[in-house]
């Protein structure tokens, strides 16, 4: 008898544990984690895009790996693909881009990063990335700059980023972000030579986020640094604010608030670089 409870508990728990997995991912979805993307899509058919990457992957002393979140680069960059257009990667220091582990957790994989998970063409090119040093970034139509916890450890710091996003916005480019992507805003400037987010509608990551997942250890967070730059900062919020999603669209700036915003951030730039509808 006690052996036939013992085995319906253990059933049981196997049950629940099966039901978990299978259930919970969907479940995240629902609550607001990569939204699955009903906008409107572009295209771009002769257009180049350049999407530019942390190369920092420790998350200060804590011994964690850190890098760019998975899906602030697969999203767009299959968005721009499949927009009929070019698309580089590049990285602070060139060669291999950090990715965060937690990126392909099976609970929260989004549809672009298993498709790059498959790709071996997206996979060459993240294991050897330009070296934003060597680009021209006014040859681009599209400048976009992903985000994850090793953004905030170099591309706001970066004077040749600054200095690169200034020529190609001063060119008429359109320049974008998602989550700790707009920091590296920060040492850019417009044609007239004043702060390129002064005054400007920007959303990133909000201070909320960064409390909320108790990684304050970075060196700059989205919100504060923005603010602090002269941004009218913009944001959604939700119980949590990984969950949430805002788009701002100034100037031929375009932010995303974090992860979810990554496709249409894509789709709005290339609305905004004249693509058309697909």
């Amino acid at each position: 008898m006690k052996k036939k409870v013992l085995l319906i508990i253990a059933i049981g728990f196997f049950a629940v544990l099966l039901l978990t997995v299978l259930v919970l991912p969907a479940v995240i979805k629902r609550m607001g984690m990569h939204p699955d993307y009903t906008g409107q899509r572009y295209m771009l058919p002769k257009g180049k895009a350049l999407i530019i990457t942390t190369s920092h992957d420790n998350l200060g002393n804590t011994g964690k790996k850190t890098g760019v979140f998975g899906s602030e680069m697969t999203a767009p960059y299959y968005e721009f693909l499949d927009g009929r257009m070019s698309v580089d990667i590049a990285s602070i220091n060139g060669g291999e881009i950090p990715i965060d582990p937690s990126s392909f957790n099976r609970f929260i994989i989004s549809e672009y990063d298993k498709r790059y998970l498959k790709d071996p063409v997206f996979k060459n090119k993240v294991k050897n990335s330009l070296h934003i040093d060597d680009l021209e970034f006014a040859k681009y139509d599209i400048i976009f700059l992903a985000g994850g916890w090793g953004a905030a450890y170099d591309l706001g710091y970066s004077k040749v980023l600054g200095r690169k996003i200034t020529e190609a916005y001063t060119a008429g480019k359109i320049i974008g972000g998602v989550c700790h992507g707009p920091l590296g805003l920060l040492m850019a400037n417009d044609e007239n030579g004043r702060p390129l987010v002064q005054g400007r509608r920007i959303t990133a990551v909000t201070d909320k986020q960064v409390k909320e997942l108790g990684i304050s250890i970075t060196p700059q967070h989205p919100e504060r640094e923005l603010r602090a730059a002269g941004a009218k900062f913009e944001s959604s919020a939700a119980f949590r604010d990984m969950f949430a999603n805002h788009v701002t669209v100034e100037n031929r700036i375009i932010t995303g608030q974090n992860q979810n915003a990554g496709a249409e951030v894509a789709n709005l730039m290339m609305k905004e670089s004249g693509g058309i509808r697909r």
